[in-house]
């Protein structure tokens, strides 16, 4: 192999064994072990445990920040993008479970930056001006849309981590009833609720 080819292996290795039992419970052993390469090798490439693990985070933020900045980018009816974003996420958990289980559990102490917290957090301050607006043109309280963004970006996470274990609903089902409740309310929920039309062709994919 060349040098990048190792690196790109040994990558591949340690993201399924840290989706498999996390930060703590894998090993530079067991890294190596199963890339069938020595132990100075892997601390050639990355210098250990902790700089492989940031590059596999470093990665999957990169990729799951694209995902929602592409459903966010362009504007649209404020339902529209929620139904975007519930989509991008769940796209992203669908094509990349093991990152996002690597994402979603303890990240090291000595990682500072990166943890999936952070980043809800930062789609949640993009999705607070958003509200805000609506907020003005309804004549609610503009000041109020930053925890109503956290309720609205922590529910899709939530729901994201328990779709990935159980997957009962399809994908878009799945987006279609997150609306539903984010859009409508309890008190008015929608008996079936359909994704928007631009979204009729991927539903069946999903």
């Amino acid at each position: 192999m060349t040098a990048a080819e190792r690196r790109q292996q040994l990558l591949d290795v340690s993201r399924k064994l840290f989706a498999e039992k996390g930060f703590e419970g894998t090993s530079v052993e067991e890294i190596a072990a199963r890339a069938e390469v020595s132990k100075p090798v892997v601390y050639e490439h990355f210098g250990g445990k902790e700089g492989i693990y940031a590059v596999v985070v470093d990665r999957e933020i990169q990729a799951l920040t694209d995902a929602l900045n592409g459903a966010l980018e362009k504007g649209h009816h404020p339902k529209v993008l929620v139904e975007r974003s519930a989509l991008a996420l769940l796209g992203y958990i669908e094509d990349n479970e093991d990152g996002f289980r690597i994402l979603v559990r303890d990240s090291p102490v000595a990682q500072a930056t990166g943890t999936f917290s952070s980043l809800i957090g930062d789609v949640a301050t993009q999705v607070e001006h958003l509200l805000a607006d609506q907020f003005t043109k309804q004549h609610l309280d503009p000041r109020t849309a930053p925890i109503y963004a956290q309720m609205l970006v922590g529910m899709v996470a939530l729901t994201g981590q328990h779709w990935l274990d159980s997957r009962s609903l399809k994908k878009a089902d799945v987006a279609a009833n997150l609306v539903n409740l984010a859009w409508n309310g309890l008190a008015g929920l929608e008996r079936r609720p359909r994704l928007s039309e631009q979204h009729s062709a991927p539903q069946d994919q999903g």
